[in-house]
């Protein structure tokens, strides 16, 4: 087989960057994915929210043009503002929350104000506020349909030329000198002058095939999905626990049904997808004890989902190319990669044809900024 691009992993973020180099001609582009079927990753276990209630200019920027896109594209992705409510518990978390609004609002965000523990209790009827603040809430935050944005992206890309090779595993990078040449597979080797990794989880053993340490570090993600014993508050909105991290949000089409989340302290370094009884019950007390209505839920195991945030140290996504020239990476989302993943597929066309990123500065999310130390911060990730 010979490619001139090959994209490792056929998930949203690999779907959205084949997508945006096809639109722009970018020649011969192959999708590889390992599995039977597409998002059968960290995509398929997405809850799908997006948000641009940031700390950090990039992902504020980053989400403004990813909901634009969501917006205007022409494949539905199910795209609904039902808006994100962050609560903060004390005076410095409400500060952090107000500081963030006055950023967004510079950068273009529309529809996000500070609320005070009133307007919390009026958003969200029956919620446990007794401790609460304040907080903020961003109107067109919503939730998008993680596989309708894979298959729009994808079915995209097939019509602009691009192909797609399922069942193919990737088990190294073959390079001459600092130069990509190729990749070794159980399909054979693909010969290719770039690759662009967007294996999630599982990017970094990949990359030190090519020599590179990309810190990348997989950490699971338990979804419990719940029935609610009454009807849940008319157009309930994402509601995150700012000091905790913790969620819940309706499910989509559902005025019963609730997933709750929680970025687990005890959670370590792992690739376990496995669903763990004790989480369950933590989180289930979590919610109950925020939000009464949320009491009597009764899990829905069948629906409950794990998956794998692909963290970096900075929890900021790593885009662009490295000292290898060839290969790219769109890795390391620490959970954003559904929401971000148009304007990451665009960033990574420009990078690969014009040399970087025009229609946005990315420059902040290469690589080098772990060896520089110029690394980004941001306290809400969730």
């Amino acid at each position: 087989m010979n490619s001139r691009t090959v994209i490792i992993g056929g998930g949203v973020v690999g779907a959205s960057v084949a997508y945006h180099l096809a639109e722009r001609g970018a020649g011969e582009v192959i999708i590889l994915e390992r599995e039977s079927q597409q998002g059968m990753g960290s995509t398929g276990a997405a809850t799908g929210g997006i948000r641009a209630q940031f700390e950090t200019d990039i992902n504020i920027q980053m989400s403004l043009y990813s909901v634009d896109f969501f917006k205007s594209i022409g494949f539905d992705c199910g795209y609904e503002p039902r808006g994100y409510l962050f609560f903060a518990t004390t005076v410095e978390q409400f500060a952090y929350l107000t500081a963030n609004v006055a950023k967004q609002k510079s950068l273009g965000v529309e529809g996000v104000e500070v609320l005070d523990c009133s307007d919390i209790r009026k958003l969200v009827p029956g919620m446990n506020c007794d401790d609460i603040v304040g907080g903020s809430f961003g109107a067109n935050d919503g939730f998008i349909n993680p596989i309708a944005v894979m298959d729009g992206f994808t079915r995209g890309a097939l019509s602009g030329g691009a192909q797609i090779r399922l069942n193919v595993r990737v088990s190294g990078i073959e390079c001459s000198g600092d130069k990509v040449k190729g990749l070794r597979t159980d399909d054979g080797v693909v010969e290719c002058d770039k690759v662009v990794i967007c294996t999630g989880a599982w990017a970094r053993d990949l990359a030190a095939t090519a020599g590179v340490d990309l810190p990348v570090e997989p950490m699971r993600r338990q979804i419990v999905w719940a029935r609610a014993a009454r009807p849940l508050p008319e157009m309930l909105p994402m509601v995150i626990d700012l000091g905790t991290g913790f969620h819940f949000r309706p499910a989509k089409g559902s005025r019963d049904e609730v997933l709750f989340a929680y970025p687990d302290p005890d959670e370590v370094r792992s690739f376990e997808r496995t669903l763990v009884p004790e989480f369950v019950a933590k989180i289930c007390a979590t919610a109950a004890s925020r939000a009464p209505f949320l009491g009597e839920a009764e899990v829905m195991l069948e629906k409950c989902r794990v998956g794998l945030y692909e963290n970096t140290p900075d929890h900021h996504a790593i885009l662009g190319g490295c000292d290898i020239d060839g290969l790219y990476f769109a890795n390391g989302f620490s959970g954003h990669g559904v929401m971000h993943s148009p304007a990451t597929g665009r960033a990574l066309a420009e990078i690969m044809l014009d040399g970087g990123a025009k229609f946005l500065d990315v420059s902040c999310l290469s690589i080098d900024r772990f060896k520089t130390g110029k690394l980004l911060h941001e306290t809400a990730f969730i």
